[in-house]
């Protein structure tokens, strides 16, 4: 079984959260689906900066949900490498469904509501936005994606984007908090979480399983490590459009 070096069964996920996108666009609008959205510039730089950090990490495996804008952030990523692993998806990891579009007042209106909606991912049966994916719905599909993904042989080092309620999510889980502890984990646009994984023989003989995971990093964002300016929570910022920063 490959593993980090200096360890038996240690493996490790840089896991991200993809960069700066615009909800409240034309394009998005038009489409009435956030799915559709792309990176900005801004988070275009955002994914530079990450991979520029990560130049020296040697990746194994490269992973993004499918989505255009974590594609973008892990190809950016990956092109800091000279000899990154091809890119692979998994739609296990893509963002939670949220049902029919939500028409908005303002950006501040939907970042109310999205904030209250994270709140909230504890209580039975909540879900992401009327119509949407339960929340305990896809933390089984999230759980599924990760096991799958360490139990995979060759390697020891993997590279995931994801997005920011997976991510809240999978950090919690990680830690054996509860869903509704998700919303304590902030994850801004483009930055990196650094989770071990130990893996041990199973009791059977027969393959291996997972003794623990640690979290070595959260929500690390190379493109403003000291966050010095960023003012706002990573909801506020994400709805906001960069001119009215």
């Amino acid at each position: 079984m490959s593993a980090l070096p200096g360890t038996t069964g240690r493996r490790r996920i840089y896991l991200m959260r993809h960069g700066f996108v615009d909800y409240t666009s034309a394009a998005v609008r038009a489409a009435r689906d956030p799915k559709v959205a792309t990176l900005t510039e801004r988070g275009v730089e955002e994914a530079r900066a990450a991979g520029i950090a990560l130049s020296e990490v040697h990746f194994d495996l490269a992973l993004c949900s499918g989505l255009a804008r974590t594609r973008q952030t892990a190809e950016i990523v990956l092109a800091e490498h000279p000899n990154a692993p091809s890119l692979e998806e998994d739609p296990r990891f893509g963002e939670l469904r949220s049902g029919s579009y939500m028409d908005f007042h303002s950006a501040e209106h939907l970042a109310a509501v999205m904030t209250f909606t994270f709140e909230q991912a504890g209580e039975p049966d909540a879900a992401f936005l009327p119509g949407g994916e339960r929340f305990a719905d896809a933390l089984i599909r999230i759980r599924e994606g990760l096991a799958a993904l360490l139990m995979r042989p060759g390697w020891a080092s993997a590279l995931v984007v994801a997005h920011e309620v997976v991510n809240r999510m999978l950090l919690a889980d990680v830690i054996g908090a509860p869903l509704g502890a998700s919303a304590g984990f902030e994850q801004d646009t483009g930055c990196i979480n650094i989770l071990d994984f130990d893996l041990v023989p199973a009791e059977s003989g027969r393959g291996t399983k997972v003794e623990r995971g640690v979290i070595k990093a959260v929500n690390l964002t190379p493109a403003n490590y000291l966050k010095n300016g960023m003012n706002l929570r990573s909801l506020e910022a994400i709805f906001t459009r960069p001119e009215e920063e």
